[in-house]
């Protein structure tokens, strides 16, 4: 198996309010995804190391890129997450092996920098209860 980069991203969609996924690959600059486990610790007092086990699966995203307001675009995308309560399809493809979390976007920060730049962020965090499974 080859080792690969994350250039030419081929899927990265993400759910409008409405439950259309959008293609928003072309305004994103940069994203991040987290696959953490709970773990609990039950290391007893007879044990001389850490005994653990693991618990719940969970995604958060944090996607970043500049502004778009063209319709089906990323603005469009992310402007109904201060009034909307939805969960969102966010599907990661990136050298064939995809996930598709159902996620909650908790924000949408816009930031126009000194230079001029207007950028987005918007972090969101699994929804639905089902554990991520890269595909």
């Amino acid at each position: 198996m080859a080792k690969s980069t994350g250039l030419g991203q081929t899927a990265l969609s993400v759910d409008d309010a409405s439950g259309t996924p959008r293609d928003i690959r072309n305004d994103i600059t940069n994203w991040q995804l987290s696959t953490p486990r709970g773990v609990q610790d039950v290391t007893g007092v007879d044990k001389s190391a850490n005994e653990r086990l693991l618990l719940l699966a969970d995604v958060s995203v944090t996607y970043n890129g500049v502004f778009n307001p063209a319709s089906n675009a990323s603005h469009d995308v992310f402007k109904t997450v201060p009034s909307t309560s939805v969960g969102r399809v966010c599907t990661n493809t990136v050298n064939g092996v995809t996930l598709a979390p159902t996620c909650l976007f908790s924000d949408y920060q816009l930031t126009r920098a000194d230079s001029g730049e207007l950028t987005w962020s918007a972090p969101g965090a699994l929804s639905n209860g089902v554990v991520p499974t890269w595909g």
